[in-house]
């Protein structure tokens, strides 16, 4: 009788940063949502926000996520046909790189992917980002209270107080379409609530009863 694959025991002693003993519960809640779940899937996520992201698990509350180190979601799939935990995951394991989650669901592939084609939650951007708009403040009347002023300064805007009210000196252009933003210019986007960023998930992979389907 054939060694069942399910019964491979995988050592997670080279991998690094966190503690062995929590490599090991990593794995094992892993192959409990392959046996657990009908699709597996590789998503590619861009722009991760926390709150966001957990608003996404609330949505799809029936269905379970696994973010974390790319080696150790591969140690649990099963890094080559030999360790493997089902037939064809060290494949599905291959297309774990860069910013990735594992997505296992009994949803129908249909509806998964048009949840995730649609899917897109808009954010404000992080230092390094890209500007995806031009963003000018206009000279004159700002809409905050005197209490800023001294803000506005560490920020290098062109302010002065008139009439016990900030303004600005001359229009000033905050930020330009394609540049990369410095922290001073996400500060001053977020204070105009101009959000300039989604979070996305991307499927990249999808595996199901030892088929396998890439994107």
């Amino acid at each position: 009788m054939p060694k069942s694959k399910r019964n491979h025991v995988v050592s997670l002693t080279q991998t690094k940063s966190r503690g062995k003993e929590h490599k090991d519960d990593v794995v094992n809640k892993i192959r409990e949502a392959v046996d657990a779940f009908k699709y597996i899937y590789v998503l590619e996520f861009d722009n991760m926000r926390t709150n966001a992201f957990k608003d996404l698990r609330g949505q799809l509350n029936d269905c379970r996520f696994f973010l974390g180190k790319n080696r150790v979601m591969q140690v649990a799939l099963g890094r080559t046909p030999e360790e493997e935990y089902r037939d064809n995951l060290c494949k599905l394991g291959e297309n774990l790189g860069g910013n990735c989650a594992l997505f296992f669901t009994n949803r129908s592939k249909e509806e998964v992917m048009n949840f995730f084609r649609e899917y897109k939650s808009l954010d404000y951007a992080r230092a390094g980002f890209k500007a995806t708009e031009n963003f000018v403040i206009p000279k004159g009347e700002m809409p905050f209270a005197h209490s800023m002023m001294e803000e506005f300064k560490k920020l290098r805007l062109p302010v002065e107080i008139k009439n016990g009210k900030i303004n600005m000196r001359e229009d000033y252009t905050v930020c330009k379409s394609g540049k990369v933003l410095t922290p001073e210019q996400c500060r001053i986007l977020k204070l105009y609530a101009k959000p300039m960023t989604y979070f996305t998930l991307t499927p990249r992979a999808c595996w199901s009863e030892g088929q396998l389907e890439v994107f």
